[in-house]
Formats: C-alpha cells, structure tokens, sequence
C-alpha cells in the first residue's frame, strides 16, 4: 500500500458538503424519497444494526479545499435503511481507495458505499481501486445506478462504478461505487433502497 492522507471519519448526520469537482457524471436530482419495500422476517432481522462505511473519494476534500457534501449525505440516507455509517474521507487513487475499502472490510462492515472518482478525468481511479477486493461483480446493479442517474442527466452514462460482493471480516460484503454528487448520491442509495435487505440477507445464507 502506498502512502496516502490519514482518513478523516465523521458521525452520521453531518452537514452536506460540497462534492468533488472532478466527478464526469456528477449530477442533482430530486429529492430523496425513502424507498417503499417489504422485505420478509429473515431480511427484517439482515437489517438490524448494519455496519456500513462511507468513503468520499476526492483529492480536494481530503485537503480541506472544499467541504464533502456527498459522504454525510449518503450516511444519512443510508440510516433511513437501518444501515449506520461513519464517513472517511481519502484522496483519489487506487491504493488509497483499495486501503479505504479494505479497512472497511477489516473492520466488519457489511455495506460500504464509496462517492467520487468514478468518472472518465485522469484521478477518476475509484474502479481500479475497488475491482481487486471484489470476489463477485453485480453488474445490473452499476447499471441500475448509472440509468437513474441518466434519466436526469445524459452524462451519468459515463459513470465507470462497480458494485460487487467482498469479503469481509465478519462474512461477504455489499461494495457499491456512486459518484461523487449529492445527487449522484440519492440515485444510488434510491436504487440500493428495495435491495439492501435482500442482498444482505443473501450473503448471510438466507433462503431465497
């Protein structure tokens, strides 16, 4: 692992902040509106007390230059799904998200959502930093992710995030790449929203 800037980590329920300004497909869209899903007794019980990571991609950030508006965001949006995240802010690059996700994963989350360096710009590495620790691609759910966001914005095709499975210290993970927007953001915990459970709930070894 390269040396790269000590995370910073922040509580759920900060204020946003101001997004990496190097994301291609960053976008805005409307407000975030709590996903309307059932999920069975199994899936209810996968839910409860969920570890998950936030991981602000951006050099920017990370240097204080400019406030992260899209990890807060996502911690926030993630607790309304029963998931409780602390943000880590890293700058962009693949060792420096490979060692992000990693502790991630060493620490026991069972979700970790990054946002930021997913786009086509020269320090837009998030994938390549995330690829390596994935066992298992879910393509249709990056898919999924980017679509939402293109419905709003044409340039939200150009997102490269992955989502696949990893494995962590307490069992398989759910790793999701969004970019690094506010909305951005909402898109990709809306489309995350029905499936979390289930996913989790899966990866635990519950019936399907």
């Amino acid at each position: 692992m390269t040396n790269h800037e000590a995370p910073e980590v922040r509580a759920v329920g900060h204020a946003d902040h101001e997004p990496a300004d190097h994301e291609s497909a960053d976008h805005e869209s409307a407000d975030h509106e709590p996903a309307d899903h059932e999920h069975g007794d199994h899936e209810r019980s996968a839910m409860r007390a969920v570890l998950g990571v936030v991981i602000t991609v951006s050099d920017r950030c990370a240097r204080g230059e400019a406030e992260d508006r899209s990890g807060p965001l996502a911690a926030t949006l993630l607790a309304d799904l029963g998931v409780r995240a602390d943000v880590v802010v890293v700058p962009d690059g693949v060792e420096s998200v490979r060692a992000a996700v990693g502790d991630a994963l060493a620490a026991g989350a069972r979700l970790v959502l990054t946002t930021g360096g997913t786009g086509i710009g020269p320090r837009d590495v998030t994938p390549e930093g995330t690829r390596p620790l994935l066992a298992r691609e879910l393509p249709g759910l990056a898919q999924a992710i980017r679509d939402r966001g293109a419905a709003k914005l044409p340039a939200a095709v150009l997102s490269r995030g992955l989502a696949g499975i990893a494995a962590g210290r307490d069992g398989e993970v759910l790793v999701v790449n969004a970019p690094g927007s506010p909305g951005a953001v909402r898109d990709a915990v809306a489309v995350l929203g029905p499936l979390v459970g289930h996913v989790l709930d899966q990866l635990a070894g519950g019936a399907h």
